[in-house]
């Protein structure tokens, strides 16, 4: 009998989960799961709302949840007793998003790992585990070249008049909203990344105008300033991303690798394709 593995990598967007049933496979979706953010509670409900029921029927023997926020002993466990409550049978094995991305890129081999999809981090990943990791201050104090810092970038342009007709009145169009409208939601409403980081789209959409540009790549150059030439293996080791930021931008940052002199590995926009294939020739959690 086939051993069910359920596997999930969750951004402050959206959650992407896989289901293993030996060589077949099934992919869904969810909202962004945050302990940071959310109770366990809240959590648990997501879960049950979002989760397919067809799903939550079957009979799955191991979840491994790699997922932003989980880093800590306590917040991981958070989602370990939501997850258990849905699925009672499971054997849950929960860390943070950084370690689904140094897995699903790096497998079993050294490297350098980033994440840029709402949120941004890094990390020097040896083969086994993580071994130094550039730190992460959130979408307040750090970010940099995420998708809520390029969204804060965007909206910032367009209230301090700083775009010019063309891009003002696209962003009028594209979005309609107004200044009054954006602070509410920054600062009244809940979940103020994920509604920065939608404004990140704008940038994809008027590629090639000069100010879209200098805005991509002053974000991008900040986050290889900021943290990955403070890695002394930088130099010898692959360079890989994942996230849609990062998927949508690697021409900017293919560029910026030639500049700095570094090696560029792969670029995934969904780390879970490199998860999935990893867990489906192992087992067990991994180390911080």
């Amino acid at each position: 009998m086939t051993t069910l593995k359920l596997i999930a990598d969750s951004g402050a967007t959206k959650t992407a989960w896989r289901l293993l049933d030996g060589k077949k496979s099934k992919t869904f979706y969810t909202s962004g799961i945050s302990p940071y953010l959310m109770t366990q509670d809240q959590i648990h409900q997501l879960l049950l709302k979002e989760l397919p029921p067809s799903i939550r029927k079957k009979s799955i023997a191991e979840i491994f949840y790699y997922g932003t926020g989980c880093k800590t002993k306590a917040k991981a466990a958070f989602v370990i007793k939501a997850l258990s409550a849905v699925f009672s049978d499971a054997n849950v094995h929960v860390t943070h998003d950084l370690m689904g991305a140094a897995l699903a890129t790096c497998g079993k081999k050294p490297g350098i790992a980033c994440i840029l999809g709402t949120g941004s981090n890094s990390c020097y990943f040896n083969g086994t585990k993580i071994v130094s990791n550039s730190p992460g201050l959130g979408y307040v104090l750090g970010d940099e070249a995420s998708g809520a810092y390029f969204g804060k970038v965007v909206v910032q342009h367009f209230l301090y008049k700083k775009f010019d007709p063309l891009l003002e009145k696209s962003f009028f169009k594209t979005f309609q909203t107004d200044k009054e409208s954006i602070l509410h939601h920054v600062y009244k409403e809940a979940f103020p990344n994920r509604y920065l980081a939608k404004f990140a789209v704008f940038l994809s959409i008027h590629r090639g105008h000069y100010i879209i540009e200098n805005i991509i790549e002053d974000g991008l150059r900040e986050f290889f300033g900021t943290h990955l030439a403070g890695y002394l293996q930088v130099g010898k080791l692959p360079l890989h991303f994942v996230g849609g930021i990062a998927y949508h931008f690697k021409d900017k940052i293919a560029e910026l690798c030639d500049m700095y002199g570094f090696k560029l590995g792969s670029i995934l926009r969904d780390p879970i394709e490199g998860l999935s294939t990893f867990h489906q020739h192992t087992s067990g959690n991994r180390k911080k």
